[in-house]
């Protein structure tokens, strides 16, 4: 007499969830081919709008800092670089072209960007001495903004004096961002600023100066290191001292001019 108990589910139940899984893949290709269709007319939608306000706000573009900055990360995130001369990796039928902004957005803010990075440097350059290659973004901009003798004023956003120093990147010298505390800073030195270095800098940042016994103190610094880090700084002209305080008192003139 057979014992047969319940059967577990056979081949046919498995190719059955075979074929299922399958159906449920191709449905999902499907539908990530349809969506990844549709994400690329709305860029296609994005591109020629940002096309069409660059045509009937050329000029604001051109004057205004702030809506040139907000313009340029506008096409930053739609994949149209404005600074990308005769990039025409977008010029299938239909979406905007690089010639366009070559044309109107892209020889012009390359220019433009070149002036405001000359004139970076030459700000830098004359600011060594005092800051000793350490200028704070903000004072770099009023500076570059206002410009020397008469008709030398230009309107300068922050942004825009970012973009003028990463294109002086390639060129060396040392040109880079920085951050010390929640400062942005432009350093024009080859030199990298060591761990140490940077914690003192952001403590003045915090304190508006410092002095030994405060590293000492604050820090849990051995006076050796202090005295070192301090005398680092020194020579490099990135922290003046005040030698009539009843202890000598450590300032950094990068920090002295602006609150940004």
């Amino acid at each position: 007499m057979s014992s047969r108990r319940g059967r577990g589910p056979g081949l046919s139940a498995f190719q059955n969830h075979s074929s299922l899984a399958s159906s449920y893949a191709m449905h999902g290709n499907a539908l990530k081919a349809t969506n990844m269709e549709a994400l690329k007319t709305q860029l296609s939608v994005f591109q020629a709008l940002a096309h069409n306000f660059a045509l009937t706000h050329a000029e604001k573009i051109k004057q205004d800092p702030a809506l040139r900055s907000e313009f340029h990360r506008l096409c930053t995130s739609i994949g149209v670089d404005p600074a990308a001369a005769d990039n025409a990796a977008l010029s299938k039928k239909g979406t905007v072209g690089g010639g366009f902004f070559s044309m109107m957005a892209g020889r012009d803010d390359k220019e433009f960007v070149a002036r405001v990075a000359l004139r970076v440097v030459q700000v830098c350059r004359a600011s060594r001495e005092e800051n000793g290659g350490l200028l704070g973004l903000e004072e770099c901009r009023q500076r570059v903004a206002k410009g020397k003798g008469v008709g030398g004023a230009m309107d300068v956003a922050s942004d825009d004096v970012l973009r003028a120093v990463e294109s002086l990147k390639p060129l060396g010298g040392g040109f880079s961002i920085i951050i010390v505390g929640s400062k942005k800073m432009i350093r024009s030195i080859p030199k990298e600023l060591s761990t140490d270095q940077s914690t003192v800098l952001e403590a003045i940042q915090i304190q508006g100066f410092v002095t030994v016994s405060m590293l000492e103190d604050n820090l849990n610094w051995e006076n050796a290191r202090a005295e070192t880090v301090i005398e680092d700084l020194l020579s490099a002209s990135l922290v003046w001292v005040d030698a009539k305080a009843s202890e000598k008192e450590y300032w950094s003139p990068a920090f002295m001019h602006d609150d940004n």
